[in-house]
Parts: structure tokens; sequence; C-alpha cells
């Protein structure tokens, strides 16, 4: 069982293995790690993945941290994370929470949480232990959908019509945190692969849509990069 207070994600969680196509395909151009490295970077870092999910980022920041951790709610996926980190001895995956992160107090350098958690308005108990964990000179990173603008931007939006982009950022302004908007893409290997995340991130109608409409393999993405130095 997942740990007590888990929202279920509508993604990772019913389809690790198309999930793992979509970080395959997004941001093959490494816009959104060069801008985190601009504000804060990892070398020589202790680096904390909240909802790390199969682990796909850790070894790419163990690649020059000293110490990665990831924390994952859903016992599946934490197997998957730590089978894929077996025998690098930097990285540790963890259950745990991003309202009880499993880490001393100041103890991290970097956090980075894409698309997992910190969507706004209810994540503030996750603030509060960014706070706790995150030690002076250190930053954290949060990623999400610009429904502002973009070709998939215009999906978002029309999936998710409650959701009120201008209060989302209103949000991460009042808590003290800046935004960085990021120009990315999905680049997928075959039309295959891009219908199945299609369909993986939206329901059947809006993907059906949405592969009517839009030849090709891959689509203009725009994400925020929300960030706060302590």
């Amino acid at each position: 069982m997942s740990l007590p207070g888990v929202i279920r994600s509508p993604n990772i969680w019913t389809s690790p293995g198309v999930y793992e196509i979509e970080n395959r395909g997004v941001d093959p151009d490494g816009v959104i790690e060069a801008a985190m490295a601009e504000i804060r970077g990892w070398d020589g870092a202790v680096v904390l993945d909240v909802g790390c999910g199969t682990g796909f980022h850790l070894l790419r920041f163990a690649a020059t941290a000293a110490r990665v951790i990831g924390v994952e709610p859903h016992p599946p996926l934490l197997a998957l994370a730590r089978r894929r980190t077996a025998g690098e001895p930097r990285v540790v995956v963890r259950p745990g929470t991003a309202q009880d992160l499993p880490v001393p107090d100041a103890s991290v350098d970097v956090v980075h949480a894409r698309w997992a958690y910190f969507f706004g308005p209810g994540c503030e108990p996750g603030l509060r232990e960014l706070s706790r964990v995150v030690r002076r000179g250190g930053a954290a990173f949060v990623i999400d959908n610009d429904a502002t603008r973009s070709t998939f931007g215009g999906w978002f939006a029309r999936a998710l019509q409650d959701y009120d982009p201008v209060a989302v950022e209103r949000f991460w302004a009042v808590h003290g945190w800046r935004r960085r908007s990021l120009d990315i893409r999905w680049d997928f290997a075959d039309r295959g692969d891009f219908e199945a995340v299609v369909r993986l991130e939206f329901a059947p109608d809006q993907a059906g849509r949405i592969l009517a409409e839009h030849p090709g393999t891959g689509v203009d993405y725009a994400v925020n990069l929300f960030h706060k130095l302590y």
C-alpha cells in the first residue's frame, strides 16, 4: 500500500512503462536542467528528488552530485527506482511523501520535483518541509505545465478547464518563489510512442481529438520552472 495521504497519480501509477517513454521524450534538449544549473547547480551537492517515480532522473543527478536521495510514496514505483539505481553508491531511494520527507533538517542542497505534488494551493505542508530540509545556500525547483501558451499548453488547458494558471502563479509568488518560463518539446521515436503518451495523459475523447488534429511524433511544450533560494 502507498503511504497515508498520498493522492493517486493518474499516469505513472497506472502505466509506468508508457510513462518511461514519456520521460525519454520530454525535453530532449535539456532545457530544464540547463535552466536549473544556471540558478543553482548540483555538482558535489546533496540532491533530493521528491516523487522520484521509477528513478528516471536519479542517475542523471548522480553523475555529478555527491549524493542523491529519491523519495517515492508508491511501493511499486519505489521498487523500480531501487532496481534502477542498484549498484550506484551515491543514490538511495526511500519511502516517503512531500509533506513528511525522510531526511534530517538542513541536510539537502538541491530539491527537484517534476510534475509531482507541488501543483499550487494545497501543497503548503510540502513547502514547510522544503524549508526544513534545505540548508542555507540551497535551492528548490518545481517543474509544472504552463497552460497559457504552446500547443501542449492548449491541450492541457482544455483538459483541465477548472485550472487557473494565474492563481497558481500568484500562489508561488506569495510564497517567495520565482518563475522562469521555458520552451521545451516532446519528441518521440515514432508515432506509436507519441500516441501512447497522449492517451496516457488525456481522457479518451480528448486524446482522440488531439491525435486526429495533430500529426507527427512531437509537439511544442511550455513549462514553468518555479524556484526558490534558501
